[in-house]
């Protein structure tokens, strides 16, 4: 892969974070502006998060019938249009909608992203790009609120979606420019709907497909959780400005970025299930923290080493959880890329209203839906995945299986084989 190519697909993951980090520390500015309850305001955030799993879910098939560059460049050019639009709402009603489309376009780039990394990567080089994207996702997400933090001194929350117009354009003129089509004419799926709907039924029979979603679904609602809740937390209990909130923001997407950076790496040596656990592991004990800070007042120290353990053992468990998920299936990465990235968001937005009904100055809520999301990630990891499901001989049945559609090339199987979940990988790099 060019250096120029490499750049953009990690480029293009910046769409989800930066499309909910840039205007969070102006939220509670519109929640005051146009009128709207907390929880109201909090849906925002949500329709964004089902729009960008909802954008996954429809681009990914498309680009493995279409290819890649196609559906992108519209998404993308969608996305600016959409970003505009959120910055002349007039109602937090009009708000909501807008924010769905921008979620619906700014998942298109996320998922091309993530399947045009399985159309040129393979072996050890597949783990580390997904760590790179969690790299660079965590990166995003500290320039976002910190960004978005210095422009509310000079601009309100309107100026701040112009600005998510401005970056999305920039991305256009870089793709338009420089991404080359990662998916040829000749492994391009053929068919409709009952092609795709074949497809996911294959996916779905998968006990590692299935496991590494439900475990990436609910380790992501406890990430969307802390960015619908932290925000009214910090600013509305612990008295935090904006700027001071970008800032703690900053310190959890560092360790965000740090831990991302490590799993990619160690995932090319150590057993994926060994780095699931430990990732889950940080996670509950993060939520366990908030938990007891909702149920009595502790200092501000504790409840950001807690968000700082959840982010961070969130971004373990990202490399060889999607790692897993896509190993197997290079003649369909689009579309089980997104059923991975779609789960991740519409968990999430599942999960994040609910910090908001006991208002603005109640930590309880998040610490309840962090701890109960961690927990059913740890019980689908446990059922799904501590099984020896994905060794080679489970790697060869399955390739089978899914031969009659297109056959799978042999950098399959062998990544297959460096993230089984009982033996140690083999580096291939």
């Amino acid at each position: 892969m060019g250096r120029t190519l490499a750049t953009l697909l990690l480029v293009l993951t910046v769409f989800g974070p930066i499309s909910m980090d840039l205007y969070l520390p102006a939220l509670p500015a519109l929640t005051a502006e146009l009128g709207a309850a907390t929880s109201l305001a909090q849906l925002t955030v949500t329709a964004c998060l089902f729009g960008l799993a909802g954008g996954q879910l429809i681009a990914g098939p498309l680009s493995d019938r279409l290819g890649r560059r196609g559906p992108l460049l519209v998404g993308v050019a969608a996305y600016v249009a959409v970003s505009a639009l959120c910055a002349a709402s007039p109602t937090v009603e009009v708000l909501i909608a807008a924010r769905l489309v921008q979620g619906l376009a700014g998942g298109v780039g996320i998922v091309i992203a993530q399947a045009s990394g399985r159309d040129v990567y393979n072996g050890a080089r597949l783990i580390r790009f997904y760590g790179r994207l969690t790299v660079v996702g965590g990166f995003a997400a500290i320039v976002g609120p910190m960004l978005g933090g210095a422009l509310t001194a000079v601009m309100d929350w309107r100026g701040l979606f112009l600005v998510l117009a401005t970056i999305g354009a920039a991305i256009l003129a870089s793709v338009a420019l420089g991404f080359r089509e990662t998916l040829p004419h000749e492994a391009r799926t053929a068919g409709g709907f009952g092609r795709v709907g074949r497809d996911l039924r294959v996916l779905l029979s998968d006990r590692g497909f299935v496991g590494a979603v439900l475990v990436q679904g609910f380790v992501n609602s406890a990430i969307f959780a802390y960015l619908a809740g932290a925000t009214f937390v910090l600013q509305g209990i612990y008295g935090l400005s904006p700027q001071q909130y970008a800032m703690a923001f900053g310190l959890n997407s560092a360790g965000f970025m740090v831990f991302g950076y490590l799993s990619g790496r160690f995932s090319e040596r150590w057993r994926a299930g060994g780095m699931l656990a430990i990732g889950l592991a940080m996670c509950g004990a993060g939520a366990t923290g908030l938990l007891v800070a909702g149920l009595a007042h502790v200092p501000l120290a504790v409840v950001m080493a807690s968000l700082l353990l959840v982010v961070s053992g969130a971004a373990v468990t990202s490399p060889p959880s999607t790692a897993i998920a896509l190993a197997d299936y290079p003649h369909m990465a689009g579309t089980a890329s997104s059923v991975l990235g779609g789960a991740r968001f519409a968990f999430g937005g599942v999960a994040a209203p609910l910090v908001g009904v006991a208002g603005a100055f109640s930590i309880l809520p998040l610490g309840l839906v962090s701890v109960t999301v961690i927990v059913l990630a740890a019980a689908a990891g446990l059922v799904f995945l501590a099984r020896p499901a994905r060794g080679t001989a489970g790697t060869a049945h399955r390739t089978s299986r899914t031969a009659v559609v297109r056959p799978t090339p042999p950098a399959a199987p062998e990544l297959a084989a460096e993230l089984t979940l009982e033996g140690t990988p083999t580096c291939v790099e």
